[in-house]
C-alpha cells in the first residue's frame, strides 16, 4: 500500500474498502494500461465492460456507496477515490469516475423514489454510464463557466417538456444510458433526467482532446425538440441551479481525489526510474536537479492530500463548501500539474513516451485544470468573496 496516502482518522471499515480498491487497481487494472482498446476518445465499451466485470468479481464496484444504499462521508470517500485513481483506468473499473460519480451523488440526494428506482439502481451497479449536459458552444455564446448564459430552452407542452439547444464537452455522451440535461424555462434553470440514446439528442462529433481516460470522449450535441415527461424533472421549474449546487462542490473535490491518486502513481514511477537510471557515475536521484524535483513532488502531494481532507471535513459538517471547494480545486490542480510535469522531467525522454502512464497523467492533469471551472474563474470567485467579507466586516 502506498506510504504517501494517509490512514489516520479513517475507520477500519473504510480502510478495508480503500485497501481492497488499491490492491485491485494496482494488481488487476494497471496491466490493462497498454491495452489496444484504449483510444484517443477513451477506453472502448468492450474494455470498460471487462474492467467493470472484474471489479464486481473483486467486490469493489462503486465502493463509496454501501450495500444499504448509504454513501460514505466525504472524508471516507476521499480515502477510497484517491486509491481508485492510482491508474487512469481505476475510476472507470470501480465506477468512481466522472460524470457518473457526481450524477449518482446528485440523484441520491434529490431524486424522487421513483426516479431512484428507475435510474440510480442501474448507475450504482455499473450497468449504465451517464452524462451531464450543461456546457454550451462558445460560438453560440452559450453557458460555460458562467451558467447564467444558458441558451438551451425548455417549454411545457401538456405533460411533457420540450427541450431545444446545443451542448458541448459532454463527457461520455456517446454510449451513455442516461443523461442529466439542463435547460432554461421562463422560471429559470431546470434539470431533467432522460433515457439515452434518444433520436432528438444527436451527437454532432466527438472532439479530439488532450485527455483520453473517459469512455465516450467529449461530444458536441444538438438537442432538437426533445420531449421529456414532466415527472422526469428534478424538483420544480426554475430550481435547476439549486440542484446543480448540490452536485458542484463534491464533484470538484472528487476530481481532486482521483487525480491525486494518478499523480501518486506517476511520482512512484519517476522515483523508481530515478533510482535505477545511472548517469555521470551515479543514480539520477543523487543529482540534486533530479532529487530536488522528487522532494518537491513529495511536498506537493502531501499538501494536496491535506487540502482534500480539509475540504471533505467542511462538506461533512453540512456547510455548502463552495469557497472551500474552489480553494481545493485551485490548490490541488496546480500542485498536481507541478507533480506531473516534474515526473515527466525526471524521466527525460522516457517521460514523454507511452511506455508508462506518466505521459498520460501529464495530459490528464492539464485538462483537470479546466474541468469544473478553470483556476482563474475560481480565483475570481474567491476575490469576490473577499470583497463581500471585507464590506460586511468594515461596515458592521
Amino acid at each position: 500500500m502506498s506510504k504517501l496516502l494517509q490512514r489516520e482518522g479513517i475507520s477500519a471499515r473504510v480502510l478495508d474498502i480503500a485497501d481492497r480498491v488499491e490492491t485491485f487497481v494496482r494488481e488487476t487494472v494497471a496491466p490493462y494500461e497498454r491495452d489496444p482498446r484504449l483510444g484517443g476518445h477513451g477506453p472502448s465499451e468492450e474494455l470498460a465492460d471487462e474492467l467493470k466485470a472484474l471489479a464486481r468479481a473483486a467486490g469493489v464496484m462503486t465502493p463509496h456507496i454501501l450495500d444499504d444504499g448509504g454513501h460514505l462521508t466525504q472524508r471516507e470517500t476521499a480515502a477510497v477515490l484517491i486509491r481508485s485513481g492510482l491508474s487512469p483506468l481505476g475510476p472507470l473499473a470501480c465506477h468512481t469516475c466522472a460524470p457518473d460519480e457526481g450524477n449518482m451523488f446528485l440523484l441520491g440526494k434529490v431524486a424522487s423514489p421513483e426516479l431512484k428506482e428507475r435510474f440510480l439502481t442501474r448507475m450504482v451497479d455499473g450497468s449504465m454510464r451517464t452524462a451531464f449536459f450543461m456546457t454550451e458552444p462558445a460560438e453560440d455564446g452559450g453557458a460555460g463557466s458562467d451558467p447564467s448564459m444558458m441558451l438551451t430552452t425548455c417549454r411545457i407542452d401538456g405533460n411533457h417538456w420540450v427541450v431545444n439547444g446545443r451542448k458541448t464537452y459532454i463527457t461520455g455522451a456517446d454510449g451513455a444510458g442516461m443523461g442529466i440535461v439542463m435547460a432554461k424555462s421562463d422560471d429559470g434553470a431546470c434539470m431533467f433526467l432522460v433515457d439515452l440514446p434518444d433520436p432528438a439528442i444527436r451527437i454532432e462529433r466527438v472532439m479530439d482532446t488532450i485527455d483520453s481516460s473517459m469512455p465516450g470522449g467529449h461530444a458536441v450535441i444538438t438537442i432538437d425538440n426533445l420531449r421529456i415527461p414532466a415527472d422526469q424533472m428534478l424538483g420544480e421549474s426554475g430550481e435547476g441551479f439549486k440542484y446543480a449546487q448540490v452536485r458542484l462542490a463534491p464533484a470538484r473535490l472528487s476530481h481532486c481525489m482521483r487525480w491525486l491518486g494518478a499523480c501518486v502513481r506517476a511520482h512512484e514511477i519517476a522515483t523508481d526510474y530515478a533510482n535505477r537510471r545511472m548517469a555521470f557515475g551515479k543514480p539520477l536521484i543523487d543529482h540534486e536537479g533530479v532529487g530536488f524535483m522528487l522532494a518537491e513532488n513529495l511536498m506537493d502531494l502531501k499538501q494536496a492530500e491535506l487540502m482534500i481532507y480539509w475540504c471533505a471535513d467542511v462538506l461533512d459538517s453540512g456547510a455548502p463548501g463552495g469557497a472551500e471547494s474552489s480553494m481545493a480545486k485551485v490548490a490541488v490542480s496546480e500542485a498536481l500539474m507541478r507533480v506531473a510535469d516534474r515526473s515527466v522531467q525526471c524521466m527525460g525522454g522516457q517521460g514523454v513516451t507511452a511506455d508508462t502512464i506518466v505521459e498520460q497523467v501529464f495530459r490528464e492533469i492539464r485538462a483537470f485544470r479546466i474541468y469544473d471551472g478553470p483556476t482563474e474563474v475560481h480565483k475570481w470567485s474567491l476575490a469576490k468573496k473577499i470583497k463581500r467579507d471585507w464590506k460586511r466586516e468594515t461596515m458592521a
